[in-house]
């Protein structure tokens, strides 16, 4: 079945590029830009969206697996990012000369 018809994208075209990008890494999180872009394509008029996504939610391969080290990694907490003593106020983090 076609899915995105600006595109020519079938729901096979979406099952197999998400099965790939599964076996590439299995950690990865599957959006519809990554397999837009893993077909070599691009959303044109985004009427496809509601269907497209509907057909990745019903593709085995969408949903990240659980491993234990996966679940390590999780267990670290986030460092605090914001700055200290005014340093870090410039803008991105670049010098004022830059």
């Amino acid at each position: 079945m076609i899915v995105c018809q600006c595109t020519g994208i079938s729901d096979q075209d979406i099952r197999a590029a998400a099965d790939w990008m599964r076996r590439a890494d299995p950690e990865t999180i599957i959006t519809p830009g990554k397999i837009y872009h893993a077909l070599g394509k691009r959303a044109d008029c985004g009427g496809c969206m509601p269907l497209f996504l509907d057909t990745m939610r019903h593709c085995a391969s969408l949903e990240v697996p659980t491993t234990p080290a996966i679940a390590a990694r999780s267990r670290h907490p986030i460092p605090n990012l914001r700055p200290r003593n005014g340093e870090g106020r410039h803008n991105e983090g670049r010098s004022q000369g830059y």
